[in-house]
């Protein structure tokens, strides 16, 4: 009699505190039981000599967010989620952006409607708050934390997202009475907005000089104030997209003065530079904000990999094609820096590129790696044991990974609809083989076979790190 539905015989189980040879049994979309010489299944995967790990959590990534006029992003919820599946991933949290003016609960009703019938995986939605106005601080943020939307994003910079810092303390003390996750992007907006008109005067519009308009300082700066705010109210914050040297020495500071402070950094900032920029108009390929740093830079983005100073790893994917006149040459021209879309595709490729570089070359261990990419993204926002671990009782969501396959990252193997990756080329050891999304194989190592639209909307809980450091009785 067969007894699970799946079983995953002779792998090395992996998980952010544990290694185990063993073998999991799936039941119902759940992880039934881990052993030895489980009974059999109806479906049996020989795992012998590959890693079990739980499936990613890409708590940072931008699929078919609403643009400006003329703009457009080239993955939407199939084709992300289908890319994202290819890459080991099995849960992805994108963003439902409201534009000023906007009612905040229109923007996420908007979202569902994108994403409905299209998700091959499952998947959760953070906020983008760019208007809080009266009905959205006493209403509409308030409900929809409590309907299971736990975080939102807020931004320092971008002249049509960007906040002040009585909005953003407004928002981190709702926050703070709510239980959510804010998230900041932080870059110092008027720093940015002098440089960028310095540099147009100069005639200096490359797309190498994006990274000349935004350095280091900016992010620093920001940082630093976005730390002094959380601060003042007593609420955590995540910092995210952290790009080197400087954001992170403040983040360090805050750590060594107790402060509930997480960060977040991207593979862009760990194999990226800003050489990569300086390619005549091609470098609008690797334009994103902020932008990668120098090679010496990146050592220090390892070392909080490895420290625990970051919890979080994302893709940050922002996937706009490079000759597309709604893409990276907007209007079908090569245009200054300033007007380039902001953002890389990277879905996929997020998770082998932090193996290859950080398992394989010994700068992080499996366990860190398991944490950093699954673990600690669902406990951030909320959806812990359900995702993020092989455990009795949380969902299927594995990846079986290959851990000696040498792959060439080329475009053309890759399963997003963009028409280039900004790690062409690159050589890496160890890529997923099986991703299974609640026990069902959505991709076998060569095809995608996951049915399109069997992703789940999840609701979220209130994330236990969103807690300050106060409890105030009720």
């Amino acid at each position: 009699m067969e007894h699970f539905d799946v079983v995953i015989r002779n792998g090395t189980v992996a998980t952010a505190s544990d290694i185990m040879q063993c073998d999991v049994g799936i039941k119902d979309g759940k992880v039934a039981m881990l052993g030895r010489g489980l009974p059999p299944g109806k479906k049996e995967i020989d795992a012998a000599g590959k890693l079990v790990l739980p499936g990613g959590v890409d708590a940072h990534c931008h699929l078919d967010q609403p643009m400006e006029e003329g703009l457009k992003m080239a993955d939407d919820f199939r084709s992300g989620t289908i890319s994202a599946a290819c890459g080991g991933t099995t849960t992805v949290i994108p963003f439902a952006a409201q534009a000023k003016g906007q009612s905040l609960r229109a923007a996420v009703e908007d979202y569902h409607r994108r994403a409905e019938g299209k998700a091959v995986i499952d998947y959760a939605f953070h906020m983008i708050v760019s208007d809080p106005s009266e009905k959205v601080l006493k209403e509409e943020l308030p409900q929809l934390v409590r309907e299971g939307y736990t975080s939102f994003k807020i931004y320092m910079t971008y002249d049509d997202l960007k906040l002040n810092d009585r909005q953003i303390l407004e928002l981190l003390a709702l926050a703070r009475r709510e239980g959510a996750m804010v998230m900041v992007h932080a870059e110092n907006a008027d720093c940015i907005g002098w440089l960028t008109e310095q540099l147009e005067e100069a005639g200096l519009t490359a797309p190498k000089y994006h990274a000349t308009s935004r350095p280091m300082l900016v992010e620093r700066e920001a940082t630093h104030r976005a730390i002094a705010l959380s601060e003042l109210v007593d609420v955590p914050i995540l910092i995210v997209h952290v790009s080197g040297k400087e954001a992170i020495e403040q983040i360090r500071w805050a750590h060594g003065h107790g402060l509930r402070i997480y960060a977040e950094t991207c593979p862009q900032y760990l194999v990226l530079t800003a050489d990569h920029l300086d390619d005549g108009y091609h470098g609008a390929k690797c334009v994103c904000s902020p932008p990668p740093r120098d090679k010496a830079n990146q050592q220090y983005v390892w070392d909080g990999l490895a420290s625990g100073l970051f919890t979080v790893f994302s893709s940050d994917h922002a996937p706009f094609r490079y000759e597309d006149p709604q893409g990276k040459k907007p209007g079908g021209k090569e245009v200054p820096f300033r007007y380039i879309p902001n953002g890389t595709p990277g879905l996929e490729t997020r998770m082998p590129i932090l193996f290859s570089e950080g398992v394989g070359k010994g700068r992080i261990d499996l366990n860190r790696f398991v944490a950093l990419t699954a673990t600690d993204p669902a406990k951030m926002y909320g959806l812990y044991p359900r995702k993020g671990t092989i455990a009795i009782g949380s969902d299927a969501d594995i990846a079986i990974w290959d851990p000696h396959k040498e792959v060439i990252i080329r475009n053309q193997m890759l399963h997003h609809d963009v028409d280039y990756t900004p790690y062409e080329g690159m050589r890496i050891t160890g890529w997923p083989e099986t991703t299974l999304s609640r026990g069902e194989v959505v991709w076998d190592g060569g095809l995608a076979c996951g049915d399109v639209g069997r992703g789940q909307f999840l609701q979220c809980g209130l994330p236990d790190p969103a807690r300050p450091k106060k409890i105030i009785p009720a």
